[in-house]
């Protein structure tokens, strides 16, 4: 990986979470398809490099609001090993889908998100 594209990626991982707190939205909204775009990486890669590059921001956050004492650690737990199902399944489901249908149901998800943003913005 050139300097260039590291460059670039630290440029649009900060964008994508300045954006993402603006608008409400996760942060792979606007990662996955700068991945795919402007990186070049296949649907899946853009979507399980985005799923990886959360990590240290759970890590990060989840320690600062316990220093807060804002985390119950029982629901917490809970809900992180439910979803390992989830990421189980999800993960099997997108390696066997075609690279083009998963670029294509991730265009509807954005379309989704994006009435959904719509909608909002106009009930208030």
């Amino acid at each position: 990986m050139s300097g260039t594209t590291i460059a670039l990626a630290l440029v649009l991982g900060f964008g994508a979470g300045v954006l993402s707190g603006l608008f409400g939205v996760g942060g792979g909204i606007l990662f996955v398809p700068t991945l795919a775009l402007v990186v070049g990486l296949s649907q899946l890669d853009a979507q399980a490099t985005s799923l990886a590059a959360m990590i240290p921001v759970v890590v990060f956050g989840a320690w600062q609001q316990h220093r807060a004492g804002n985390v119950r650690w029982r629901a917490g737990i809970t809900v992180g090993l439910a979803s390992i199902l989830g990421v189980v399944g999800g993960a099997a489901l997108a390696t066997s889908l075609d690279e083009e249908l998963l670029r294509d149901l991730f265009a509807g998800f954005l379309l989704v998100v994006a009435v959904q943003l719509v909608w909002s913005a106009r009930r208030r």
